[in-house]
């Protein structure tokens, strides 16, 4: 984990991203890394956290709503009010 660069997590995905930043948690939370690991992994954890929080924005963003019509039949789609 620490030794990757930070470069690479603008390509990953939610799923992927969330996963690493899972694992370098645990890793913190055992105190088992040594204090310059623990540093660099937290960093690339600030990393990963903020690439998530984007990618949830941007598909926040995207979510529309399904308009119906009277008798429940879907009519098209809107933005969903935030």
């Amino acid at each position: 984990m620490a030794e990757k660069s930070n470069s690479d997590i603008k390509d990953m995905s939610f799923e992927a991203a969330l996963s690493e930043l899972e694992g370098i948690v645990s890793k913190l939370e055992s105190g088992q890394a040594p204090l310059q690991e623990s540093i660099t992994i937290y960093e690339r954890g600030e990393a990963l956290k903020a690439h998530c929080e984007a990618l949830l924005k941007a598909a926040e963003a995207r979510i529309e709503k399904i308009t119906l019509s009277k008798d429940g039949t879907p009519t098209g789609t809107e933005p969903l009010d935030s």
